[in-house]
């Protein structure tokens, strides 16, 4: 009896291993107004990668944390869709076609 109530706490402790190993946290800089309307929008292109489970970008500082599983995604994808919604990042800048769609509250290129 005892190996049994042994092998299973083994077993389900190597699945919350294995359900939190691939977890990582990244901070990526992303260019906005410091306003809701930008934040939001940043926050929910990140979350539309799958595999991103958090997204908190800071306004003050531009800078986006992200928890993503990394054997779903990269920080490369969430950049791409984050750009795809008008917010430029370190490698990727979003289409002037997009950038111009923003709300004028939400343009923030003509401020750097």
């Amino acid at each position: 009896m005892k190996t049994k109530v042994l092998s299973l706490l083994v077993v389900a402790m190597l699945g919350v291993v294995t359900v939190f190993a691939g977890n990582q946290t990244e901070q990526i800089e992303v260019k906005g107004n410091g306003n809701e309307m930008s934040k939001d929008r940043i926050e929910k292109a990140a979350l539309s990668v799958e595999g991103v489970s958090s997204a908190a970008w800071d306004m003050e500082t531009k800078m986006l944390e992200v928890v993503f599983d990394e054997t779903a995604t990269d920080t490369d994808k969430i950049e791409v869709a984050i750009a795809e919604a008008g917010h430029d990042t370190p490698n990727y800048k979003a289409s002037d076609e997009v950038y111009n769609a923003l709300p004028e509250g939400c343009k923030y290129r003509e401020q750097e």
